[in-house]
């Protein structure tokens, strides 16, 4: 029990995203991080030389140079194991539960008497991981509950398994 009296602490959900989540955050974060380095060199080459007054660059273009290329590594190399650890989902026949993040972590929570609609979404590198995220658009302010990085195929159960269940139940969702 928690301090309010009468309440139940809130357990975690109980479903990890797919494994293979990790190799294509990491991918992602790579094809990202790529970006960056170009845009990095580029400046570092053409921009910074013109903005210093004297010759040669200023004293703090090389050190900014090295930050903008080892950042997005350790971005790469941190963020995908995180997330995975962070990332969970549950569908219960009441409510769909998710904790998503890295650096914020949000936890969601709605009724299943709420849905509006369920939508699953594939990217181009999402197809080639075979993932696929999952949105449930609710009667929420909060606008709605992306699970991401399901395995294709469990995606696309839940989907049915959403859309029966809702359409099940009585009423309009608002």
């Amino acid at each position: 029990m928690s301090a309010v009296s009468g309440s139940v602490d809130l357990r975690e959900p109980a479903h990890q995203v797919s494994p293979r989540a990790v190799t294509y955050w990491r991918v992602s974060a790579l094809i990202g991080a790529v970006v960056e380095w170009i845009i990095a060199i580029s400046l570092f080459a053409f921009a910074v030389p013109a903005v210093s007054e004297g010759p040669g660059r200023p004293w703090w273009a090389v050190p900014a140079l090295v930050l903008a290329l080892v950042l997005p590594l350790a971005h790469v190399a941190v963020m995908p194991q995180l997330r995975f650890r962070i990332h969970r989902w549950e569908i219960t026949p009441t409510a769909i539960h998710t904790r998503a993040g890295w650096l914020r972590i949000d936890s969601r929570i709605a009724p299943l008497s709420r849905v509006q609609t369920v939508d699953s979404t594939q990217g181009a590198l999402m197809r080639m991981f075979r993932l696929a995220s999952l949105t449930v658009t609710t009667a929420s302010a909060a606008g709605p509950i992306t699970i991401d990085c399901l395995d294709r195929d469990v995606a696309r159960r839940l989907v049915h398994e959403l859309t029966e269940i809702t359409g099940a139940s009585e009423g309009d969702a608002t």
